[in-house]
Parts: C-alpha cells; structure tokens; sequence
C-alpha cells in the first residue's frame, strides 16, 4: 500500500515537472515568435517534453495557449505585488494608490512591451480558435487580480477623503482597464494608420491616466 502512494506521488510530481517546464519554454517562444509561428512540436524539442506527453496532459494547442498566457499574466501579478504591497505604497493617500496602480500600464508598455504584443495576438487567436468562454475562467481570473488592489486603494481613499464616492466602482475600473490596456496593445503594435505616431504612445497613456485619477478625486 505505501509502495503504491508513493508511485502515485512520483508520478504526479513528474507530471508537474514536464507541465511547468513545457508551460515555461512555450512561455519563452511565444515571447519570442509569436504564437502562430510555434508549433507543439516546437516546445517538445525545447522543453524536452515528448510531444504525445504535451498533448495527454494539455489536450490540444489552444488550451496549452491559454495555460501559457495564463502563467504569463501570473507573473506580471507577481512582479507588482510586491510594490503594490510594500509599507511605502500602504501609507500613501488612496488617490496616490489608485494614481500608481493605473500607471501600472505604463510600465507594462515601456518595459514588457513584448507580452502586451502577445496579448494583442492572443486575442485575435481566442476568435480564430473559438476558444469557448467557459476555458477562459482561469486565464480571465489571473488578468483582473489588481481589482482586490484597487478596491483596497478606493476604500482608504473615501476615508482619508482623498477618493469620491462612485456608483458602481468596478464598472468604472473595468472601463479605464480595458481602455488603457488596448490602447498598450495597439501601440506595441506599430504605426498601422497614416495618423498613428509612436511617440504620442506616453502621452495619450498618461491622459488617459490622468482623466481616470481626476474622475475619482475630490479635488
């Protein structure tokens, strides 16, 4: 009986061995080259997962996509946490909070400009594929995992008198999310029409920024 736990132990500590590998190295080719260039065969022989391992333990390349790009955004969430939890940014005014979580966004431009234009390709390969809502869950739950942040950042505001009161405040951090992070996606994305122009990338970033602040504050 013990033999058997402990095989059966072994065996899924192997599984999430290979699953964390495969997720990392496809992570890292996506990055890379895009989601369309790489092929399951293609993280088999980077990760040294058996190509049929992949595809028993992720079942078909859009669900490995969605694993993929869900770890991604874990990690972003993992970056920010940090700050976002640190004594410097608790002690700050609510308004300064909720300031430096939306110019989160201008970092995820400048300095990872590379997972904002996979995002971008992301989307438009969940339509093509017609990945169905429902295996979207997971990945949708790692995108808004600032909104516990800001509401934290919203309630110290309406105390120290720095925030307004809004009706229905995520309905309000949902527009100004979703808007800042296209408006990323569209610029790392180049100048496609004749009045596009990269280098008003940060100041149409910062407005937005700023109009959302100026929204919520009492001043």
């Amino acid at each position: 009986m013990g033999n058997e736990i402990c095989s059966d132990f072994s065996r899924k500590n192997l599984k999430v061995q290979r699953t964390d590998r495969a997720v990392l190295t496809a992570a890292q080719l996506f990055l890379e080259h895009g989601i369309e260039e790489i092929k399951m065969t293609d993280i088999a022989d980077a990760s040294g997962v058996g190509v049929a391992t992949l595809y028993r333990y992720f079942g078909t390349k859009p669900r490995m996509v969605t694993e993929v790009m869900t770890y991604l955004w874990d990690e972003i969430n993992e970056l920010f946490a940090g700050v976002f939890d640190s004594r410097e940014f608790m002690q700050q005014p609510g308004i300064k909070q909720i300031s430096d979580l939306m110019r989160m966004y201008l970092v995820l431009y400048e300095a990872h400009s590379d997972f904002m234009r996979l995002l971008g390709e992301f989307d438009t390969y969940i339509v093509r594929e017609q990945i169905a809502k429902e295996d979207l869950q997971k990945y949708e739950s790692s995108i808004i995992n600032f909104y516990p942040v800001l509401v934290r950042a919203y309630e110290k505001g309406l105390k120290d008198g720095t925030v307004r009161r809004v009706d229905n405040f995520k309905m309000y951090y949902l527009t100004y999310a979703h808007a800042l992070l296209e408006l990323c996606k569209k610029f790392v994305k180049g100048e496609l029409l004749p009045s596009d122009r990269s280098e008003y990338a940060l100041t149409e970033l910062e407005l937005l920024i700023e109009s959302g602040v100026s929204f919520f504050s009492t001043k």
